[in-house]
């Protein structure tokens, strides 16, 4: 597994990481606690991404109500892993009052401090989404505090409009203060929102960008290659599909599920699966620097090791990529 640079920000990682989002629920929202991985499935698949050799541990404070953070930091006391950088993020609705998205200097205090509790260390730490309500310098000065005091090796965005990357950059440097070393937004074949104005801007000024939902929640798997496409398919129960349908909604169309039968006849060309041509297409993408991947049971490892394996020429990553134009 390479090691690349994130960004401007001194610290290399690996091109992959795990993503805790469904380690004891499935993301952010209350209802879905108890939906993800249990603690002993979380903690296998924790020390099955180390052996994959991934050395980042992607996740945030509203995980399952802050469940992924707490699994995340026993994995580390106990496996004693000094070698990972743990990624957390701030800015969801967390605390009681709490009436929206806030990375006000005095919430960032708190919930980093309690992160830290959790994980017993934050070295990358993102806004989780935008405030519109909070000044960016009010943010941009907690996350140099966080930086100068040594809680934190650097900060980043996610889920960013190319007009906020761009408020963020000019509000750091108007103030001359660290400017956000990444942004982390849904980016894969069928989402690629972005790829023509954020991901060019990010490059050209030296910021990094980190891929998460890169298989669109099982739409770039086989999972419906056999489905009667006449109608749209019930996913899989338990799924992500089905379990969070809405935060899926914009992939689980009829017409990519058309795409991905057709591009699953690239991916035998190239004798690997659906998933793994998808995850090879992000690690081959000029403008991605690496990519969050989140496997829920061992099985789904066959993927990102497959994709590790393949090298894609810009002929073929561009053949890809036109399926989904």
């Amino acid at each position: 597994m390479r090691q690349v640079e994130l960004g401007t920000t001194g610290l290399e990682v690996t091109e992959f990481f795990f993503g805790g989002a469904a380690i004891g629920g499935i993301g952010s929202a209350p209802s879905r606690v108890g939906l993800g991985m249990t603690t002993d499935e979380a903690l296998e698949r924790l020390d099955e991404a180390h052996e994959v050799g991934i050395r980042v541990l992607d996740t945030a404070n509203s995980f399952a109500g802050g469940q992924s953070e707490r699994v995340i930091g026993r994995w580390r006391e106990e496996r004693e892993r000094g070698d990972v950088l743990v990624s957390t993020k701030v800015g969801n609705v967390v605390e009681r009052g709490q009436d929206g998205i806030s990375l006000a200097a005095d919430h960032i205090e708190r919930q980093l401090a309690l992160s830290r509790s959790r994980l017993g260390t934050v070295d990358l730490y993102l806004t989780h989404a935008s405030d519109s309500r909070t000044p960016l310098e009010e943010t941009l000065t907690a996350f140099a505090a966080a930086i100068d005091s040594g809680q934190i090796k650097a900060f980043g965005c996610s889920n960013l409009s190319v007009h906020e990357a761009e408020a963020w950059l000019l509000a750091a440097d108007r103030a001359g203060l660290p400017r956000p070393g990444w942004v982390q937004n849904e980016f894969s074949l069928v989402s690629r929102a972005g790829e023509r104005d954020l991901l060019p801007l990010l490059a050209g000024e030296g910021v990094g960008f980190v891929a998460y939902s890169p298989l669109a929640g099982g739409v770039l798997t086989d999972r419906f290659l056999a489905a009667d496409l006449e109608s749209l398919p019930q996913p899989p129960a338990g799924s992500r599909l089905a379990v969070a349908p809405a935060m899926y909604a914009a992939a689980f169309t009829l017409q990519n599920l058309e795409r991905v039968a057709s591009v699953e006849r690239i991916a035998r060309e190239c004798d690997v699966s659906i998933a793994a041509l998808a995850l090879a297409w992000l690690r081959q993408h000029p403008l991605v620097t690496a990519t969050v991947v989140s496997p829920r049971r061992t099985k789904q490892w066959d993927a990102v090791t497959e994709a590790l394996g393949t090298d894609l020429d810009d002929d073929l990553a561009e053949r890809i990529a036109a399926v989904f134009a």
